[in-house]
């Protein structure tokens, strides 16, 4: 049996998906949990988050989650519900079919955030209400 791989490439979604989560790697990932820890105890409510070494995720509705430089904006594709999409480029292959390919790499951890560069998956089934205490452990951290 050959590997048949497609490359996954990225191009400007004609309409925009609804905003429903942030992505952000690297210094970016810091900055977010930075602005994520200023917000008041009412907007940090309304908001869920996973973070690993390197990235951070927080979910929500538009209205509440932080807007700033450096990170990727995901919504919901109706094609591929499961994952968590940039808001503002689609990719080369159909919704659905990243969506096929990326259930067999990340089974039950849906929905699945894919941040296009660097390129990475993040389950946020896992995502939970936002602790301060942690987020303050997380940022001592990096």
């Amino acid at each position: 049996m050959t590997d048949a791989r497609i490359p996954l490439r990225w191009t400007p979604r004609h309409r925009p998906l609804s905003v429903r989560a942030v992505i952000a790697s690297g210094a970016a990932a810091k900055a977010l949990a930075r602005r994520v820890a200023a917000l008041d105890d009412d907007a940090m409510r309304s908001l869920t988050a996973v973070a690993g070494d390197d990235v951070f995720v927080v979910l929500g509705e538009s209205s509440t989650l932080p807007w700033i430089d450096g990170v990727t904006y995901l919504g919901r594709d109706d094609a591929a519900p499961d994952l968590l999409l940039p808001t503002a480029v689609a990719p080369t292959i159909p919704a659905a079919v990243l969506a096929a390919a990326v259930r067999k790499l990340v089974p039950r951890m849906a929905p699945v955030a894919v941040q296009p560069s660097p390129a990475r998956l993040i389950p946020c089934g896992a995502a939970r209400a936002i602790d301060r205490g942690r987020l303050a452990a997380w940022l001592e951290a990096r």
